[in-house]
């Protein structure tokens, strides 16, 4: 019965060591740049179980587009808004949705998925 106890502690241990991980812990993002081609640039970002990369730098001054390649089905991921922009688009109707940027000014847009469970940020430099 001791031996019970130990692990059964350890256990529990190990799952708060992990959700605290899991929500207070660093992790690493993923970033990608612009491609520039002629008078414009345009930055992929595949949605797959979340967004990859989940930040897109792109440069300022230059007309720029970003693609969402969609290879995910989940009702969360089947839209993608840009409050800033007052964008929400519909990922579903097409496999690659394009959205506009405005590069301007330097600045940052965020967007998440319909649900807002999943984020990442374009920023303009």
């Amino acid at each position: 019965m001791e031996i019970l106890r130990i692990a059964v502690i350890i256990i529990a241990l190990l799952l708060i060591a992990f959700i605290v991980w899991w929500f207070f812990g660093k992790h690493t993002e993923s970033a990608g740049k612009s491609t520039i081609v002629n008078d414009g640039q345009t930055a992929t970002i595949v949605v797959n179980g979340g967004y990859s990369p989940s930040t897109v730098i792109l440069k300022k001054g230059i007309p720029a587009q970003v693609n969402f390649d969609m290879h995910d089905s989940t009702a969360c991921l089947s839209h993608v808004v840009f409050e800033q922009l007052g964008v929400n688009k519909d990922l579903t109707k097409q496999k690659i949705a394009t959205i506009n940027i405005p590069t301007d000014k330097a600045q940052t847009f965020n967007f998440a998925c319909g649900m807002d469970m999943f984020h990442g940020k374009v920023i303009v430099k």
